[in-house]
């Protein structure tokens, strides 16, 4: 079930043109999906809070969602209050866990223009979104994804994990002959168009959403770009590398097998 805590009242800013402008007003809606981050959340929000209110101007008007899956700790009561304080955050509340199904209900539930989300601890440097934004609003692509893998792009991280990454984003298009470069990073925006369509086909509810709006993207014919994003690995992930591995190897089988011709 969920439950959202209340909508942000988007404010026009006194410098944006009146009514009579002809420019279309674009809504963006950016998710950040979250267990059990009390520890980080609030400084995580100040920051992109700030940095939306600086970089994504008119034309552009966002919103962002904290979407909290099922939290045990004090997550949800700090995002509450956050939203009490700040016009254009909202809360949605789910009482399961899965970063896909967070997405999901944060997604059908949106009336924006382009739906987007980013991981909790910003490990992707916030000066690539507006291009995200810009990729779908100005440019026509349906989605837009970042890429740690892409040329131009930084990343900071250990061995283990640049060669988990390299090898699973090689296995992706080995098996499913995909042309994206980097399916797990947590920096992607779609089209409200293409998000109607591709959501309610999305059967994973967890870690392997991503890789799975993607393939089913791109078999579909939607445009998606790649963004080179830099990139630094948050010590204290909560990624469990063992079980999501499985994870994917079983979604990358079930695709394969069963969804993509």
């Amino acid at each position: 079930m969920a439950t959202v805590q209340r909508r942000p009242r988007i404010m026009r800013p006194e410098a944006e043109p009146g009514p009579a402008e002809a420019t279309r007003v674009t809504h963006v809606e950016v998710v950040i999906p979250v267990y059990n981050e009390a520890h980080v959340l609030e400084d995580s929000v100040a920051r992109l809070y700030s940095f939306l209110g600086e970089h994504l101007p008119y034309p552009y008007r966002w919103q962002l969602l904290v979407a909290d899956n099922a939290s045990t700790d004090g997550t949800l009561a700090v995002a509450k209050r956050l939203a009490a304080q700040l016009p254009r955050l909202a809360v949605l509340h789910l009482d399961q866990k899965g970063r896909g199904r967070a997405l999901r209900a944060a997604w059908q539930a949106s009336d924006a223009d382009v739906l987007s989300y980013m991981d909790v601890d910003l490990s992707t440097d916030l000066a690539a979104y507006p291009p995200l934004i810009r990729a779908i609003a100005e440019e026509g692509y349906d989605v837009a994804t970042g890429s740690r893998l892409a040329r131009g792009a930084s990343t900071t991280r250990s061995f283990k994990r640049e060669m988990i990454s390299r090898g699973y984003n090689l296995l992706i298009k080995a098996v499913l002959w995909t042309r994206f470069s980097d399916a797990q990073c947590g920096f992607k925006a779609v089209s409200r168009r293409a998000a109607d369509v591709l959501v309610p086909l999305i059967q994973n509810n967890e870690w392997f959403f991503d890789t799975e709006l993607l393939v089913l993207a791109e078999k579909k014919g939607y445009r998606i770009k790649d963004i080179p994003v830099r990139w630094v690995e948050d010590p204290d992930t909560r990624v469990n590398l063992r079980r999501t591995i499985g994870e994917d190897l079983r979604g990358l089988w079930r695709l394969r097998t069963h969804a993509i011709p």
